[in-house]
């Protein structure tokens, strides 16, 4: 069984699948002295995804004298001692992200989201993880926890990022993997509703009332509720245990976890009176531990602002006459948002991040965040001591350049105990290869092998859907082909799985494409690439395909793509996705076929969306007429629109009713767009069907862009 980023705040079993073999090692530096830039060098992926880890990744801001980022650092300027020895720096480079805007047509409001996902550049942006404490958060601060969460995905999150929403409580229904999808982003977050338990002061001031009308002596006063904050301060802190874990694996990018929480209301330094103090301060050393093998800072976000305490202090009220000793007041309630303010700090500052505390402005907070995330330099390397100690080892970074300051953090705790066997982490078709079952289990897509593939939803055997998947490798790609016999053969495997929001897999489906390609079918290949096409059936609902392609050379590649297939019966009037190609797509050899599409276009579907303006589109949609009591007509229409709103193509025709002879079934509806006078630029394509009876209808849109060729 897949396990989706969401449940490892629930689990310790980390969509890790089992393997025998030795762990994948980051690649080995490049021998030159520079480092390797991320941003120049778009074949070299520095994110990568290890199953088992012995290696240590460590990043580092160098700064002049000035205050200035140092840009032109070489590999022989940095030294890495643990614990005062000196270790062989193993991978060197320079993040250097900027934050990307995504263009947006001027004439609408709502930006159509892609219907295309590439790991092509993929490596280029930040990694998030938007942590919600909704255990540690009253449900009175639920909307502020909402509006920071969606300040910070609008503002700061920039197209070329990905980020993931997690609540503390492990809520599948609220959760969103790792994608760039604002809107998932946002779905996810406004879902947040806060639970915090009542404040330990005013329960125990309720206990200490109690015990004064049963007339018992009154030396101490406990939190009845003791023991379920131990148990959600330990829930919480293994829930970033687990996390840090699974991110553990991807290496080449510093991973932010921004954790927006009132902090942990369990005060670990009282032995005497908390009888899980020492239980939840190991588990915060745990977790701590995690999140710096893991390369992983926490930026806490404390969602009070500038407490006044009022939501508390207003139960203060009448006074009761108590000894001071016991801190059944405003010294109680002080000394409950210390202790939970202690816990962000202490979380974030131990892990290279920071705690944004007692302000009610979070801009400048995430300006930080997006700022400590975009530039620095990634150093790693294999520890000279790999004993499974648990135990702290120093890690100081030095630059033999005079005049710079380098900030790193100072450490990393050890694992512990012997290696853990990895658990199977999906159930895929026999035969998937280790290499595909890791790149379908990773959290983030891998780039190994450069891909870019879409998929559209048509109606299927009932109560299924079929999704049509088409992939394309670049033709920068670098498939590995072998000369035999006067042909150049590979071998290319296929596995695509569709996972729910609960992480359960719901389809799923394997193919091999044994290649033996003749020289002007290679040199095609070489210049534009090659296309793959499959199908899979899934019920309707809300999933995330994640595809993965593997090469007889080797290289793998994966791409994640957000999918809601409808339920075409359900409305009176649906639409399929919108499948395109192009005179000049013809050109791509394609193997595989789709059985809802064969023969519906002249030429294979593309995932490419720049054409040229020499080519000209095809398209492609079904409308799935449901209101069968009547007789009717349905207008299809289907429109070009530049960014400015200008219609650079339309068209339109009518259906009648009769042609479905009375049941429930599609127009298939196929257009053709001459792109020779339009202008270069982006356009919003859409396809729009509305029914006579009632003016039902129902719409796609997929953004193209045209260039000058």
């Amino acid at each position: 069984m897949y396990k989706p980023l969401i449940a490892a705040a629930l689990i310790a079993g980390l969509g890790v699948t089992a393997s025998g073999q030795a762990p994948a090692a980051p690649p080995r530096p490049p021998s030159q002295a520079e480092p390797t830039q991320v941003r120049p060098d778009p074949q070299m992926p520095p994110i990568i995804f290890r199953s088992e880890v012995n290696y240590v990744e460590v990043d580092a801001v160098v700064r002049d004298s000035q205050g200035r980022f140092v840009r032109d650092l070489r590999r022989d300027e940095i030294q890495i001692l643990e614990n005062g020895t000196r270790q062989e720096v193993a991978t060197f480079s320079l993040v250097d992200i900027p934050v990307a805007r995504a263009e947006r047509p001027l004439f609408t409001e709502r930006q159509p989201e892609p219907d295309v996902r590439s790991n092509v550049g993929m490596h280029d942006g930040r990694v998030y993880l938007l942590f919600l404490d909704d255990i540690h958060t009253s449900a009175l601060r639920s909307p502020q926890v909402r509006r920071a969460v969606r300040q910070f995905i609008e503002r700061n999150l920039g197209a070329n990022d990905v980020a993931a929403v997690v609540h503390a409580s492990g809520r599948q229904d609220a959760g969103q993997e790792f994608t760039s999808n604002k809107r998932l982003l946002t779905e996810a977050a406004d879902k947040f509703v806060g639970r915090r338990l009542r404040s330990v002061t005013l329960e125990r001031i309720d206990e200490y009332r109690r015990m004064q009308a049963s007339r018992e002596e009154i030396t101490s006063v406990k939190d009845p509720l003791a023991f379920e904050r131990a148990y959600n301060a330990r829930s919480l802190l293994e829930s970033i245990s687990n996390i840090a874990t699974l991110l553990e694996g991807v290496s080449g990018r510093r991973k932010a976890l921004v954790m927006f929480s009132e902090g942990i209301d369990y005060d670990i330094s009282d032995f005497m009176g908390q009888g899980d103090a020492l239980t939840v301060m190991n588990l915060t050393r745990d977790a701590i531990s995690a999140a710096t093998r893991a390369n992983v800072s926490v930026y806490a976000i404390d969602p009070r602002g500038l407490s006044t305490y009022a939501d508390d202090t207003m139960e203060l009220s009448p006074p009761i006459d108590s000894d001071p000793q016991l801190k059944l007041g405003m010294t109680g309630i002080m000394d409950e948002n210390r202790v939970a303010q202690e816990s962000l700090r202490t979380l974030a500052e131990q892990t290279g991040g920071f705690a944004s505390l007692n302000s009610n402005d979070f801009a400048p907070a995430f300006d930080r965040i997006v700022d400590l995330n975009s530039t620095y330099y990634v150093l790693g390397y294999y520890p000279t001591n790999d004993k499974r100690d648990g135990s702290f080892r120093k890690i100081e970074v030095r630059v033999t350049r005079p005049g710079v300051d380098v900030v790193a953090r100072k450490g990393y705790v050890a694992p512990r105990g012997k290696a853990k066997v990895k658990k199977d982490g999906l159930q895929a078709k026999a035969g998937t290869s280790q290499a595909l079952l890791d790149a379908l289990n990773s959290p983030l897509q891998t780039g190994g092998l450069a891909l870019t593939a879409f998929a559209a939803p048509f109606k299927g055997p009932a109560p299924h859907a079929a999704v049509a998947i088409v992939m394309q490798t670049a033709p920068t790609a670098g498939l590995a082909f072998t000369r035999k016999d006067g042909k150049y053969t590979n071998r290319i495997e296929i596995s695509a799985i569709a996972v729910d929001p609960q992480g359960k897999v719901k389809g799923g489906t394997r193919d091999t494409v044994e290649l033996g390609l003749r020289p002007e079918t290679h040199q095609r290949v070489e210049q534009a690439g090659f296309r793959i096409q499959s199908r899979l059936e899934v019920p309707p609902g809300r999933y995330q395909l994640r595809i993965a392609v593997r090469e007889a050379g080797g290289k793998v590649g994966s791409v994640f793509q957000d999918l809601v297939v409808p339920d075409f019966a359900k409305e009176p009037i649906a639409m399929s996705g919108l499948v395109v190609t192009s005179a000049l797509a013809g050109t791509v050899p394609t193997a595989g076929e789709v059985a809802e599409i064969k023969g519906m276009l002249p030429a294979p579907p593309t995932a490419a969306r720049t054409f040229s303006s020499r080519d000209q589109l095809a398209v492609l949609a079904e409308v799935y007429d449901n209101q069968t009591a009547q007789a009717h007509k349905v207008d299809i229409a289907a429109t070009l629109r530049a960014s400015d709103g200008r219609v650079a193509f339309s068209t339109s025709e009518t259906r009648d009713s009769s042609e479905l002879a009375g049941r429930a079934g599609g127009y298939g509806y196929t257009t053709v767009i001459p792109l020779q006078s339009v202008t270069p630029g982006l356009y919003v394509l859409r396809v729009q069907a509305t029914s006579t009876l009632g003016q039902k209808s129902a719409a796609r849109e997929i953004l193209v862009r045209v260039v000058q060729q």
